[in-house]
């Protein structure tokens, strides 16, 4: 089963959460953590790592908190993931052309699957790719056809 870890969840969630704070505004760690019941020092370290990658801007201070670095159009789904749980693969023997490491599958050479696997990995890949944290934000939004969506709400139906 495909099923994203509690600290990827979290990271949406805070990303989410910080998409609806007034332009400018920031959260703290603390803030996201007690209103969504997650545990703060798991939340801290997701927050460290979406900081360091850019997606989230951190300002120390009594005041500080947490806002978007990006635009929530410009996050993807895939990245997000990758950063948080590392590469998206089905299987052990997916792996992409950046990683080191050698599959250690010991029925590639003969495995039937091997080629439909890697092109399931690939689609689930790409879609994640064209997913992006505005979609999650606006779930009225049909990940099918975001031009229907979106035209629906410009005519206000």
């Amino acid at each position: 089963m495909l099923a994203l870890t509690k600290k990827t969840s979290y990271g949406l969630i805070a990303m989410t959460y910080l998409t609806q704070i007034d332009k400018g505004g920031l959260a703290s760690a603390r803030e996201i953590a007690d209103r969504f019941a997650i545990p703060v020092s798991l939340l801290c370290n997701v927050m460290k790592e979406l900081s360091a990658a850019g997606y989230v801007e951190s300002v120390r201070g009594v005041r500080g908190g947490y806002r978007l670095a990006r635009s929530p159009d410009k996050v993807n789904i895939a990245d997000l993931v990758s950063l948080l749980e590392g590469p998206i693969r089905l299987a052990e023997c997916v792996t992409s052309i950046a990683e080191d490491d050698e599959c250690t599958c010991q029925l590639m050479a003969s495995c039937p699957v091997v080629d439909p696997v890697h092109r399931v990995n690939r689609k689930i890949y790409d879609f994640l790719r064209k997913v992006t944290l505005y979609e999650i934000v606006n779930m009225g939004l049909s990940l099918e056809n975001p031009h229907t969506a979106s035209e629906t709400a410009d005519t206000g139906r």
